[in-house]
């Protein structure tokens, strides 16, 4: 990949509580539980009829929704201070339908000679590109309509419009969608089938919602992040919650999927467990802390520096339990494209240092560089080639680069070696973990200070000037998993179902902070979600995940325990 300048995005980020009780039928009319914001669903008017007539629908779609939502919630309470509630929002009054997107040409910040490059295709193009689109699909036939899309209001991004798509047709199924996609291809033009449900524009038909509240003051058992002691690996949320007879589980963080991004279950971001860091911050991104075994929480955008030292020499280690040269989601000095976080994209990092711990239980990475083995007193017990495994009590550090010739000159057999760790808030408070402290981190912002505050640029979620990136993962609905912390200090953890499973459509990332600011929260962040999104009770599945297989294998889990 050839290198490429980026430049920074700017970071400026400048109650009613939902009553859930056993079962309870709500008739809401409140909007942050209609799920339906202004802020992201504002239309602009154009001449083009079509498009007038789609502002009128979506008009009244909401009309029609607000008089008619309704959401049921059952709720048991599983141990002292562990309650979970489920709920169903509806909007019976909304119809939906399988409809036919056609893609503008997209730039991004990828090298369009690299032939690794995805190729750029977007939902959301210029006045002018849709325009002409239309004029060229009528012409063949066809019966478009142009509808404007809005920026929702993040704390980083433009306000307004984001620009405009261009569909055409209403189908029962996805089958006539389908065959209506290849007349648009035919035209000579690239289309995808869309589900008019997952647009912000129109309200959802059902969301299909799992809530567990953990009160810190009268919980009994703990609460944890784990990966279950080895972080190069994947299982299911449901099969750790088994293992450890979890009353409540929930998937956690982002994590490396396939081998081309690094060690498949390894931490994409800041994870630490026991007490213990075991992967570093992807940037300066929004985590959840759990302190002293879940006697308390609180959310920080999070830093992560490690040194490693020999004697007056220093060198940076920029990753913990990864390939070297290899970061996933970017986000540290060095890398490129971008040393900004940037979600799901792999970076690379020349002259660079990892360390590896005990609980990398996997066979080491191997390739060029060189390898140094030390003892749990830090002192070295070999130098030379990557490989093999993590010796019990002690750690590895590998180096490419320059990195390997500073392990070559300074780490000789029998000398020590320093790694120091520093973990920090982005207010500069040093984060010191103690030995039943945890951190699960995932992205981005939803609520601070009991606002809604969604800093998408700054974590790296959305692209302005490049509408493209992150489009489907924020601005269109998905299954999510969320936590929060309300004003009494206790802990929220939320799934949505989506994708259609069961019946239930997903939120945005702007939808995702309304609903955690509904139920109270003061702070909430995003954690994993899509095909990841999972909740056990008492080691069962109780969420409906979207992948066609089923539950996903992932990364780390939270894991509410009861007393031993």
């Amino acid at each position: 990949m050839r290198q490429t300048h980026v430049q920074g995005v700017a970071q400026n980020t400048t109650r009613v509580r939902a009553r859930l009780a056993t079962t309870v039928v709500l008739a809401v009319t409140a909007p942050f539980l209609l799920l339906f914001s202004a802020a992201e669903a504002g239309s602009e008017p154009a001449s083009n009829t079509a498009h007038t007539a789609h502002a009128a629908h979506t008009a009244q779609l909401v009309r029609t929704a607000q008089s008619t939502t309704t959401a049921r919630w059952t709720s048991r309470t599983l141990a002292p201070g562990v309650t979970v509630r489920t709920g169903v929002i509806l909007h019976p009054g909304t119809k939906h339908s399988w409809t036919v997107t056609v893609q503008a040409p997209a730039k991004s910040r990828w090298d369009s000679n690299d032939p690794d490059s995805p190729m750029a295709w977007a939902e959301v193009g210029t006045r002018t590109w849709a325009d002409d689109t239309a004029r060229k699909l009528t012409a063949a036939g066809l019966r478009p309509r142009t509808e404007s899309v809005q920026w929702p209001r993040y704390a980083d991004t433009p306000h307004g419009l984001m620009g405009y798509r261009v569909r055409t047709g209403r189908f029962a199924t996805q089958a006539e969608a389908k065959k209506a996609a290849s007349a648009v291809v035919r035209a000579g033009f690239h289309a995808t089938l869309s589900w008019t449900g997952y647009d912000v524009q129109e309200p959802a038909d059902r969301e299909n919602i799992h809530v567990a509240v953990i009160d810190p003051k009268t919980l009994k058992g703990r609460v944890e992040a784990t990966h279950d002691g080895n972080v190069a690996q994947r299982e299911t949320t449901s099969a750790v919650a088994r293992k450890m007879k979890s009353l409540v589980g929930v998937n956690g963080g982002f994590f490396v999927m396939t081998a081309r991004d690094g060690v498949p279950g390894t931490m994409a971001g800041i994870g630490a467990y026991r007490g213990e860091l075991e992967s570093m911050a992807a940037g300066s991104r929004s985590a959840l802390i759990i302190e002293d075994g879940g006697r308390g929480y609180r959310m920080a955008d999070l830093t992560t520096t490690v040194t490693a030292r020999s004697g007056t020499a220093a060198y940076r280690i920029q990753g913990i339990n990864r390939v070297p040269g290899t970061v996933r989601n970017c986000g540290r000095p060095g890398t490129t494209p971008s040393e900004l976080p940037w979600q799901d994209v792999t970076c690379q990092l020349a002259n660079d240092m990892v360390q590896f711990t005990p609980a990398f239980r996997a066979a080491l990475p191997t390739g060029a560089g060189v390898q140094v083995v030390l003892n749990a007193s830090g002192t070295v017990v070999s130098v030379g080639a990557r490989g093999g495994h993590v010796p019990s009590g002690g750690h590895v550090l590998q180096g490419i680069g320059r990195a390997a010739d500073w392990l070559k000159t300074h780490a000789k057999p029998h000398s020590r070696v320093r790694v120091d760790e520093v973990i920090r808030t982005a207010e500069g408070e040093r984060v010191v973990l103690g030995a039943g402290d945890s951190i699960v981190s995932a992205a981005p912002t939803l609520v601070k200070d009991g606002s809604i505050d969604i800093d998408a640029a700054a974590e790296g979620f959305v692209d302005p000037p490049y509408t493209s990136f992150g489009y489907a993962w924020a601005s269109v609905r998905q299954p999510r998993t969320l936590a929060g912390i309300d004003k009494l200090g206790r802990l929220l953890l939320v799934t949505v179902d989506g994708r259609l499973t069961n019946g239930s459509e997903g939120f945005t990332v702007y939808e995702s902070a309304a609903f955690m600011k509904s139920l109270g929260a003061v702070q909430a962040i995003n954690l994993d979600g899509g095909g990841s999104t999972a909740m056990t009770v008492n080691g069962k599945l109780v969420n409906h995940p979207s992948d066609a297989a089923g539950e996903r294998t992932v990364g780390d889990t939270v894991q509410i325990l009861p007393k031993r």
